[in-house]
């Protein structure tokens, strides 16, 4: 397939998924992109796709939408973002992205075999805002901002519109940040700009199409969707990190 062929049908894949969990179109996108665009056309482009798809969902599913409860998730995530940019010289990413995919590996699938979910109920707001800070870190480090606050959303066993509303506007203000920063790095380019008149109208009806059917699946098939693509998530990280660890 040419390249074009597989930005469309990655776009496609990845607004349908995005759609449907409220996240996940970059680990999506990226299983499509990653293997014939440049890693940082691919990086931005899955930012640009992922952001556009926050925002059709902030229209057209705004169900569970608790201001309160949203606010110590952004505050966290927005001191994290900048201290994860800040760090990322310092550390080896391949060996993070092993780490994290190995705890998604093993405890995601874990939790999917378990009868009844662990549920967490302590901490308040202030474990909110820490779980926003690691998102945030984690997003400055590689884009994986939503993996830990979707994981403690589940575990804190929210209803699926009030732990949507979370993630969806938590990465919709992380990818923000993110895409500003691309900008400011001139990591937008002449050659990527036609790409996201591509991207955009290839995954409209896809992303409408899975927030529609988001609708009307259960608390039960929503938890299992989620906990699945952290797994799919986690299976990902450990593909592109541990042979770069071996060579």
């Amino acid at each position: 397939m040419d390249q074009l062929t597989v930005v469309v049908i990655g776009a496609i894949c990845a607004g349908f998924v995005q759609g449907l969990s409220g996240f996940a179109f970059g680990l999506t996108a990226m299983s499509f992109w990653a293997w014939s665009l440049d890693p940082k056309t691919a990086a931005t482009l899955a930012v640009f796709g992922a952001l556009t798809g926050q925002l059709i969902a902030a229209v057209t599913v705004r169900r569970g939408f608790d201001w309160k409860r949203l606010a110590p998730f952004l505050m966290g995530g927005l001191v994290g973002i900048p201290i994860g940019v800040a760090i990322l010289p310092a550390i080896n990413i391949q060996v993070f992205k092993a780490i994290l995919g190995g705890f998604l590996v093993i405890w995601c699938p874990a939790m999917l075999l378990a009868q009844r979910l662990p549920r967490i109920t302590h901490g308040g707001r202030l474990a909110d805002a820490v779980i926003g800070g690691i998102g945030g870190v984690m997003g400055g480090l590689g884009g994986f901002t939503g993996t830990v606050p979707t994981l403690w959303c589940t575990l804190r066993g929210l209803p699926k519109d009030e732990q949507r509303s979370i993630i969806q506007n938590f990465n919709l203000s992380a990818l923000l940040v993110t895409m500003a920063v691309y900008l400011s790095q001139g990591l937008v380019t002449r050659e990527v700009v036609p790409l996201f008149a591509i991207v955009a109208p290839a995954m409209v009806v896809p992303t409408l199409l899975g927030n529609k059917l988001y609708i009307g699946i259960s608390e039960a098939r929503f938890r299992q969707l989620v906990l699945a693509l952290l797994t799919c998530s986690g299976v990902a990280l450990l593909v592109s990190s541990i042979p770069v660890l071996v060579r």
